[in-house]
């Protein structure tokens, strides 16, 4: 069988041969590869200017992939041609590609991955932030068109170009791919004529054989990401004072880069520049936490695996999420988890079974919930090992590679 994938990153393989940087994230995509190597005839492609102004083509053993400057509908009907896939396999649904690789396959042929849903993630995107950080100036404005900032009502128009972008393709898609009971729900209403099949994701494989080794000496709660408001670090900050009381030297560590500080000069423009970590800022120093908050910077999979190991709990506190992937690879090494009970988090962990779950924006919860693991550690280690039994599940490789190569001979074998 012959399948086409789109991915929005360019894979490390294809980056390393073409001398791009390789990815960061996507690290599913790597798990999912390696499962499938050898057993279908696989191309990969993805859009990435930096490539230079013509397709480049590369083979790493029995993997071809496609690197193309831009993604326009005459580029990937060509490849289409060229490659005559039984299967296109779409990996998330809100990036221009994915509507004019559709627009080339067609939709018979074309299954898409739900990663994010984008509409009810605009919706949600400035949950708990007040209004006068989320409004821009048109002197803001301006700069931003020079020199891009990280003003929030810019992102929220983006995140809701990408909804528009994806409620069009979804409402013409006739195959769609999910992992939790909240995106098959959001399916039945984005997407109600499409067909919707189960594939949980691979996750990074260092996750599934290392271990957490147990609380360190000194607290420390690890967040995996805290430079947008979706993910709640406004909430978690709301939340430390209690904890602080309870244990002064606790640490909160943040992965991601702090509020930029280019020096005293430009420091009041930056700060206008970019309100979220503004508000971050002032938050922290009013509530007497900025003491506890460390950032990380941008981390890769070794990077990530060292601070899940280094702490004591791991917390997600989004206002929404499908399946984040930083809880399955918590979960995966048997870390105590605090999550919001948002999206489809509460199908990937039942309260007080392999995690403790709290109402998204109620701070005295989640307080509630991290003094529980902390005061109890052997409650807190009793959870993350049941997290990992489930994880092992939810993420096995084998079994996840079955079902996608399932569902990939449902879809050719309706073309027969």
């Amino acid at each position: 069988m012959k399948v086409l994938w789109l991915v929005n990153v360019t894979m490390t393989p294809a980056a390393r041969a073409l001398g791009l940087p390789a990815p960061v994230g996507g690290g599913w995509l790597d798990g999912m590869l390696g499962q499938l190597r050898g057993r279908v005839d696989l191309t990969i492609v993805s859009v990435n200017a930096a490539v230079g102004p013509q397709a480049r083509r590369v083979e790493t053993g029995d993997v071809v992939f496609w690197v193309l400057p831009r993604g326009q509908a005459e580029d990937f009907a060509a490849l289409v041609r060229a490659e005559e896939p039984d299967v296109v396999h779409v990996w998330g649904t809100e990036y221009p590609g994915a509507s004019a690789l559709l627009d080339a396959a067609g939709a018979r042929r074309t299954l898409f991955s739900i990663q994010g849903i984008m509409v009810p993630y605009a919706r949600h995107l400035l949950d708990g932030v007040p209004p006068r950080f989320c409004r821009s100036s048109p002197a803001q404005r301006l700069v931003d068109r020079i020199v891009p900032g990280g003003l929030l009502d810019r992102k929220l128009a983006y995140y809701e170009a990408q909804a528009k972008r994806e409620s069009a393709l979804l409402a013409r898609a006739a195959h769609v791919t999910g992992r939790t009971p909240w995106d098959k729900a959001e399916m039945a209403r984005l997407a109600p004529q499409a067909a919707y099949y189960h594939c949980g994701e691979i996750l990074r494989p260092r996750f599934y054989t290392a271990r957490w080794p147990g609380p360190p000496a000194a607290p420390v709660i690890f967040l995996s990401q805290g430079n947008e408001p979706r993910k709640g670090l406004h909430w978690l900050l709301q939340a430390l004072p209690p904890v602080l009381a309870r244990y002064p030297g606790l640490k909160l560590r943040v992965a991601g880069w702090p509020p930029l500080d280019k020096g005293p000069l430009l420091r009041p423009v930056i700060r206008w520049m970019f309100p979220y970590q503004r508000y971050l800022e002032t938050l922290a120093k009013r509530l007497g936490v900025a003491g506890a908050l460390v950032y990380t910077g941008p981390l890769d999979e070794e990077g990530m695996l060292r601070e899940m190991q280094a702490a004591s709990v791991f917390a997600i506190c989004s206002s929404l999420e499908n399946s984040p992937n930083s809880l399955g690879e918590a979960m995966l090494l048997g870390m105590p988890c605090v999550a919001s009970a948002v999206g489809g988090v509460p199908g990937m962990a039942s309260h007080e079974k392999e995690a403790l779950l709290y109402p998204c924006e109620d701070v005295q919860a989640l307080s509630a919930a991290l003094l529980r693991l902390l005061d109890d550690p052997d409650h807190a280690a009793a959870l993350g090992a049941a997290a990992r039994e489930r994880a092992l599940v939810t993420h096995d490789p084998a079994a996840n590679r079955r079902a996608l190569e399932t569902i990939y001979h449902t879809i050719a074998q309706q073309q027969a």
